[in-house]
């Protein structure tokens, strides 16, 4: 991959980071802030559902900060863009939907076709 391609991919990973942090943070401070108090327990479940729902949010993108910062590794390593199963590169169009991804899409759908059918055993 070409050095303006991968500086290209780092900005966008880092980018992508620090949104999620952001977002992290404000989730925080809201929840940190918030003083409500909900006479009804209708509006109290909603209130606790919704913060529920805020937190399965944020721990799935603390997830993909991991993959973020693991990706930043392999530009850094040199093997970002390579596919870790068979060796290829991994399409341009395929970083660009999902910069994280560690498999080409040929190796990413036999896996999923592996998943669905141990599935339906």
């Amino acid at each position: 991959m070409k050095t303006e391609q991968l500086d290209y991919f780092r900005k966008k990973l880092e980018d992508m980071s620090q949104d999620l942090l952001k977002e992290a943070e404000k989730t925080i401070h809201d929840m940190t802030d918030s003083t409500d108090n909900y006479p009804d327990p209708t509006d109290r479940a909603s209130a606790e559902s919704d913060r529920s729902f805020e937190l399965r949010i944020r721990d799935r993108e603390r997830k993909l900060l991991s993959k973020i910062r693991e990706a930043i590794e392999r530009i850094d390593e040199g093997n970002y863009g390579v596919c870790e199963e068979c060796g290829d590169d991994i399409s341009i169009k395929r970083l660009e939907a999902r910069p994280v991804t560690t498999l080409c899409i040929e190796c990413k759908t036999q896996q999923e076709n592996q998943e669905r059918a141990k599935k339906g055993l």
